[in-house]
């Protein structure tokens, strides 16, 4: 018998024993349920804001995430183009033997540089057939399209390039019927 009342609840027993009533009871269960029900709003609207606030937080911490990752792929994907410009200028440089002396504006220092170049490299230079580039070991020269696609990899790298437009005098020129020759030494 005594295992059958400890099966029921606290309430059952206390109203076998007759200590209560049965109104007595349902109140008690009612004014329960409500306190449940207020617990539960109260700590949902509690934990929706603390779950807002976290979601947030981790919403901000991905967004900073994949930032600096389209950052790092950005410089990755800048070193890997300046590699290719590098090693397509090393491939087709052009070797510089001569006693001649090539002038050119570095606009990276805004400086006049030289180079010594033969007869013919110099004559591709002013045709803009040949390019001037920067290069870890100095300046190389190289064929014009190789230095298109090193501009499209890495601008930079480009130092010279005559363009035909600057071979022509402007129409009001007064000087334009005065040609400067090529083999012109400064």
């Amino acid at each position: 018998m005594r295992i059958a009342n400890m099966s029921k609840s606290l309430a059952d027993q206390l109203l076998g024993a007759g200590l209560v009533d049965d109104k007595k009871v349902k109140k008690l269960q009612q004014e329960k349920r409500k306190q449940k029900k207020q617990k539960v709003k109260k700590g949902v609207t509690q934990v929706s804001e603390e779950k807002l606030r976290v979601q947030q937080q981790q919403t901000e911490r991905a967004e900073r995430d994949r930032e600096l990752n389209r950052q790092r792929k950005a410089e990755e994907d800048a070193k890997a183009l300046q590699a290719q410009a590098t090693q397509m200028l090393q491939q087709h440089q052009l070797t510089l033997e001569g006693e001649i002396r090539f002038n050119f504006a570095d606009p990276r220092t805004n400086k006049v540089k030289a180079i010594y170049v033969n007869d013919e490299i110099q004559k591709h230079l002013a045709n803009g057939n040949l390019a001037i580039c920067a290069h870890q070991s100095g300046y190389v020269v190289v064929p014009k399209n190789i230095a298109d696609k090193v501009a499209e990899r890495f601008a930079d790298a480009v130092i010279f390039v005559a363009s035909p437009d600057q071979q022509q005098p402007d129409e009001e020129d007064p000087y334009k019927d005065y040609q400067i020759p090529d083999d012109l030494m400064w």
